[in-house]
C-alpha cells in the first residue's frame, strides 16, 4: 500500500506539472524533476528517468489540442521535433545514466540556471 504522504505529493505533482505545461509549456524537467527531488527524494536519474517515463504516454494532448484549436500549433514543425527527440532523447539517456549523480544534478541546475537567465534578460 502507498503511504498518504507520498500519494499526495505524487498528486501534486502531477497537478503542478499539469498546470505549468498548459499554461507555460512547461512540466517535465523544470517542473517535476526538481519536485521529485524536494518532495519524493529522488536521485537525480530517478527524477529524469520517472519524467521521462511520464511523459512517454500522451499526456499532454489535450493540452496541445486547446492550443490547436486557437491556431497556436505547426503540426509540421512539431512531428519534425517530436521524431527528432526520439533520437535525441535515446543517445541522451544512454550518456546520463553513465553520469555521476552529483556532476549529473549540477549539468541540470547550469543549463537550468542559463535557461532562466536568458528568459529574463531578453527583450524580445
Amino acid at each position: 500500500m502507498m503511504n498518504t504522504t507520498i500519494l499526495i505529493s505524487l498528486i501534486v505533482i502531477g497537478l503542478l506539472a499539469g498546470f505549468f505545461s498548459g499554461t507555460l509549456g512547461i512540466g517535465g524537467s523544470v517542473v517535476m524533476i526538481p519536485l521529485m527531488i524536494l518532495f519524493l527524494n529522488f536521485s537525480q536519474h530517478d527524477a529524469q528517468g520517472t519524467s521521462l517515463a511520464v511523459l512517454s504516454i500522451p499526456v499532454t494532448f489535450l493540452a496541445a489540442y486547446n492550443y490547436y484549436q486557437t491556431g497556436h500549433v505547426n503540426w509540421r514543425y512539431a512531428l519534425i521535433i517530436a521524431v527528432t527527440f526520439i533520437v535525441g532523447g535515446y543517445f541522451g539517456s544512454k550518456l546520463a545514466v553513465t553520469i555521476n549523480q552529483l556532476m549529473l544534478k549540477r549539468i541540470f541546475g547550469f543549463v537550468l540556471l542559463l535557461v532562466s537567465l536568458k528568459i529574463i534578460f531578453t527583450s524580445k
